[in-house]
This record gives structure tokens, sequence and C-alpha cells, in this order.
């Protein structure tokens, strides 16, 4: 058995791949195979298993050439079943999606160890997010994690009421409407003072200009669909 770090790199692009094992060839001990495919991927992580396993995994999260002919159609979905196999294998992502709704969504459901951003990624970056993942711990591209820990502040600072408020804001024309709508969890209904208060602490939180402006940052924090 090899003692090289085995990764196994999945992504549907060939100049990504070719890119990223620019950057892992200059890193020293590691024995890297990579796919076009989620489907051959498991299936690869599954051949090895009990002979001669992949420690690291990394994968893109969306794939282009998915047809009705795969099983496994993205690397989320990879994942999930990877995960649900219960193999062990240490996963991570390296990826161009950095909207902070999926960024949340694949990293509170999904919990890689690592999560990369292809253009901003060198092979310092994935060194260090390799050793990281081998002692077990979290790696995230500054900027994600930037977003992690924005997104959440901005849960602590929320409360029912501003979720009520922010999700009925781009349905009315005028914030007096929303009086009679906005309400506590007993059911007592929010004075139209309330409801402004609220607006212009979520403003000042969520740094935005105006109420158009804070529907978009809600939105784009993932607090908003």
């Amino acid at each position: 058995m090899s003692d090289k770090i085995k990764i196994l790199f999945v992504d549907d692009h060939q100049l990504i791949i070719e890119g990223i094992l620019s950057y892992l060839k200059d890193i020293d001990g590691l024995d890297i195979t990579s796919t076009n495919s989620c489907d051959e991927a498991y299936s690869l992580v599954k051949s090895h298993m009990n002979t001669d396993p992949y420690h690291i995994l990394f994968t893109d999260l969306s794939f282009d050439n998915a047809d009705r002919n795969m099983t496994i159609d993205c690397g989320e979905n990879l994942i999930k079943v990877l995960k649900k196999d219960s193999i062990p294998i240490k996963i991570g992502v390296i990826t161009g999606h950095s909207e902070t709704n999926r960024v949340y969504n694949v990293i509170h459901n999904l919990q890689p160890l690592a999560y990369i951003l292809k253009g901003q990624c060198n092979t310092t970056e994935l060194n260090f997010a390799i050793q990281k993942m081998m002692n077990d711990q979290v790696y995230y591209t500054h900027e994600i994690h930037e977003k992690i820990m924005k997104r959440a502040l901005i849960e602590i600072q929320m409360d029912e009421i501003a979720i009520q408020i922010l999700k009925e804001l781009p349905k009315h024309s005028k914030i007096s409407n929303m009086e009679g709508i906005i309400t506590k969890s007993d059911g007592t209904l929010i004075k139209i003072r309330a409801i402004e208060s609220k607006l212009a602490k979520l403003r000042t939180d969520l740094n935005a200009n105006n109420n158009t402006d804070l529907v978009l940052k809600a939105k784009e924090l993932g607090i908003l669909d």
C-alpha cells in the first residue's frame, strides 16, 4: 500500500482539472487521480476502498456534462451518496460557486472539510487545505470563511419578527400595508411604528441603502430565497 496521500479530483471541465493538477504536482507526497464524471468518481472510491483507498476527494458542485444516463449528476449528490454509504474519505469542494446561500447550504448540510474557490486557489492554499483535511480540520478559502461568519452573525441578530418583515417587504408598495400582518409569537399584531423601527435596524445591520437594497442583501445572505 502506498504511503502517499491519495487524492481523487472530480470536475467536468478538463482545463480546470489541468489547472488544479498543475498546482498539485508541486506538492510532494501526493498520488492524484482525476475524472470528469461523478459516477466514475463514486465507482473509483468504492473499488479502492479495501485495497488502496483514496484519502481525499475534491469535487466541483455543478456538472454541465450531466445527462439522463448518469446516476449522480452533481458534486452535491456525490457527497451525499458517499456520506450515506459511510465511506471513510475526506471530502473537499473546489468550485466557482461563491453565492452565500449556496455556500451556506453546502457547508451546513454536507459539511465538507474544505471549500475552495477555483479562481483564487494556488499551490500554497491547496497544500495547506490538504494538510488540514488530513488532520480532520476544516479549511475554507478566506472569502468563504467571511461569508459564513457574516451569515452566522446575521442569524444571531435575526428574530421571528425580522424574518416576517423581510419576507413581506417585497409584497407591498407601502410599509403601512404591512400593519396587521406582522405578528409576535403570541399572535399580537405589530404596529407600523415598530415595523418601521425594525426596518431601520435591519438596514443598519445589513448595511442597506434602502428597503429595496435590504431585500437584495437578505437574498445575498441566504436569509430570503
